[in-house]
């Protein structure tokens, strides 16, 4: 690693939450220190990183955000701002020396691979199987053809576990296998609760098996 993959003194927002590339968040900011930070990243245009703090303590995946738009500003300087997830980074030592968090970060590469097209279309077949059991919308299959992992993870409410576990794989046919996984029970999930919805209100009861 040459220093000129090093970012120093790049914004962090340490929060409860791990953020996806691709994903929309939207975010309320109030504390004076990220209310500067968020300002200063806006007037830049400038990214800045979300780490999870879980309850092992701060992790060193993060992903870079973008302000896309701020939503609205009140007087007394709080702001609704909506980001967007950009790319993955990791988080080599935290920095004090500003009035908000900071840190010297690598921004990380996938390892050189070859998508695998079975890998891909199982990923793809899994989140139009959730996405429709959901909403009962059928995807486009030009639009689902190009969706990434991450592209289709982030519109899912997945754990945080297993979203930090999507941030921290280098392989995006690793990533690919894991989201299947993930739509597939997550399918599961909606339709047993759709079954016992219907048992309950047939009988009242809900059986299982």
């Amino acid at each position: 690693m040459s220093a000129d993959d090093v970012h120093d003194h790049f914004p962090l927002f340490p929060l409860g939450m791990v953020a996806l590339p691709h994903e929309y968040v939207p975010l309320h900011i109030f504390e004076d220190r990220y209310r500067a930070m968020i300002a200063e990243c806006v007037d830049a245009q400038r990214e800045f990183g979300i780490v999870w703090i879980s309850d092992d303590g701060l992790r060193t995946s993060g992903c870079a955000m973008r302000v896309e738009r701020v939503l609205e500003e009140f007087d007394d300087g709080r702001m609704n701002i909506l980001c967007r997830g950009t790319r993955v980074f990791e988080l080599l030592e935290r920095t004090d020396d500003v009035p908000y968090p900071t840190g010297a970060v690598r921004f990380v590469d996938d390892v050189p691979e070859v998508r695998d097209p079975v890998t891909a279309e199982e990923a793809h077949v899994a989140y139009q199987a959730l996405v429709q059991e959901a909403t009962d919308n059928v995807l486009d299959p030009d639009d689902l053809r190009n969706l990434d992992a991450y592209g289709m993870a982030a519109t899912v409410d997945f754990g945080l576990d297993a979203k930090q576990g999507l941030l921290e794989l280098r392989s995006e046919n690793a990533r690919l296998r894991l989201v299947t996984r993930l739509f597939r029970a997550a399918t599961k999930r909606l339709d047993f609760i759709e079954r016992a919805q219907v048992r309950a209100r047939s009988n009242g009861k809900v059986r299982f098996g």
